[in-house]
């Protein structure tokens, strides 16, 4: 069982930069690849990172690319999203996941999370 816990979320500007956590208060990531997911109003939750669990390969949706790096740190147990460069467009609730220690491979699909976390507002002005 593994409990994920967001934090970082906020209103920034245009332009800005902001840093999202995903700490594990219950159970353990380090053998877990993980996932970052948002969901706007009225859309489906859709990929935003992924990253294996040795935390040595990420991939990233076309529309984040060159502006958001997703980190690991197994000794911390938490995971990072640094956001630069925001665009209105990012407004969002920012959800990480982890998959089952079954598997260390990333993944864009969301049915192959196995655990959430409670999502964090992410709310970016023109």
């Amino acid at each position: 069982q593994v409990r994920l816990v967001e934090s970082g979320g906020g209103l920034v500007q245009a332009g800005g930069s902001l840093r999202l956590s995903c700490a594990a208060s219950e159970g353990t990531i380090s053998n877990r690849a993980m996932g970052w997911f948002r969901q706007a109003p009225a859309k489906e939750r859709e990929f935003v990172a992924t990253i294996t669990s040795g935390g040595g390969t990420t991939h990233y949706a076309d529309s984040v690319k060159g502006r958001f790096t997703f980190s690991k740190d197994n000794a911390k147990n938490t995971v990072y999203l640094q956001m630069n460069s925001l665009k209105p467009e990012d407004t969002a609730v920012y959800y990480c996941a982890a998959r089952s220690s079954f598997y260390s491979g990333a993944s864009s699909r969301t049915n192959d999370y196995d655990y959430w976390g409670q999502g964090t507002q992410v709310t970016v002005s023109p």
